[in-house]
């Protein structure tokens, strides 16, 4: 991921300015991160050091999302809307 993607994931989930830390913005670049390892594994089958990492991430992004859940309804249904993440039951 480049810098201006980064830029403007952050830009568009911040809840204000230079805000880098909120949940909202942690979940949308994990998610991008996430969608290119992905990518990446598909035609790197046996690349197992990356698979290792793309678990964690998604485990990060998954307590994230819960900890999202509990604090702002609201927020998590409308960002798991947008991202296009399934939702806990």
């Amino acid at each position: 991921m480049d810098k201006a993607v980064k830029q403007e994931i952050i830009k568009k989930y911040a809840r204000k300015e230079g805000d880098t830390g909120s949940p909202e913005v942690q979940i949308a670049l994990l998610s991008n991160r996430i969608s290119a390892l992905t990518e990446h594994l598909r035609s790197n089958k046996k690349d197992n050091s990356t698979r290792r990492g793309l678990l964690a991430m998604v485990a990060l992004r998954k307590k994230l999302l819960s900890y999202l859940a509990r604090e702002n309804r609201a927020r998590y249904i409308t960002l798991t809307d947008e991202l296009g993440i399934r939702r806990a039951k």
